[in-house]
């Protein structure tokens, strides 16, 4: 298929590089960075512009891999009949692109990606469209991107979803940011957790998380519980956290 990208950050970069790896052709990328625009054009000896009034009109499938707020604004700029149209995000409604085509949609990528990491992460796709063809290309070229089953999802079964790997993406990362912060306080080598980041992380693909807990809070293990918040006097942000993820382990176990 002929794509144009619209947006140049990292949905869109590792997007693309998996569409090329795919044999797909980007024939533009759109994006007011036009740094890092013309570097992924460079990257897939394609053309690369800065204004909607330039996008090529020949594409087969349009992708708007811009941040959430940005995709009113973007697509209100787009008059794109007959041609698919479809986004990347997983919390706003694909009528977002109702304008611009009646062949609008959703091709969502549940998967953390950062485009400074070259190698291409395994995705599974969650797709929605407004007609049955809008449906069937997006379809199609997730497909062939993604060894995993491509889902349909509706907008109110995306929505939940995206809530889900906020929890065990975005927050479990930022307790790596503070458990991090905290070990270079400490004097402590944070690369020494590695290990029990892996093994949690492989656990949970045989375990139901619930029966994978482990840790103070589960066993209700007071004297370690206590210890631990003594020293957590000096840090009463983190010991607020400790608290709360406490309380609530103990209230699901």
């Amino acid at each position: 298929m002929d794509i144009v990208m619209i947006g140049s950050g990292n949905v869109a970069a590792v997007l693309g590089r998996k569409f090329v790896a795919a044999g797909h052709r980007i024939v533009q990328i759109l994006s007011r960075n036009s740094t890092e625009a013309s570097a992924l054009a460079y990257e897939w000896d394609t053309e690369s512009a800065n204004y909607m009034s330039l996008i090529n009109p020949s594409a087969d499938v349009y992708l708007l891999a811009v941040s959430d707020k940005g995709l009113g604004e973007v697509a209100a700029q787009l008059n794109l009949p007959g041609k698919v149209v479809a986004h990347t995000a997983g919390a706003v409604a694909a009528s977002v692109l109702a304008d611009v085509t009646e062949h609008y949609g959703v091709l969502y990528p549940l998967q953390s990606l950062r485009k400074e990491n070259l190698r291409l992460p395994e995705i599974p796709f969650y797709v929605d469209g407004h007609t049955a063809y809008a449906k069937a290309v997006l379809h199609q070229l997730a497909s062939s991107v993604s060894s995993l089953p491509v889902t349909e999802a509706t907008d109110a079964q995306r929505l939940p979803l995206h809530v889900a790997a906020v929890f065990v993406n975005n927050f479990v990362n930022h307790l790596y940011v503070l458990a991090q912060d905290y070990c270079i306080k400490n004097g402590i080598d944070f690369a020494q957790l590695t290990p029990l980041i892996r093994e949690t992380a492989e656990r949970i693909s045989q375990l139901p998380p619930k029966q994978a807990q482990t840790g103070p809070a589960i066993r209700h293990d007071a004297d370690t519980l206590r210890q631990h918040l003594q020293l957590l006097e000096a840090h009463p942000h983190l010991r607020h956290i400790y608290l709360l993820l406490t309380e609530s382990i103990q209230q699901e176990g």
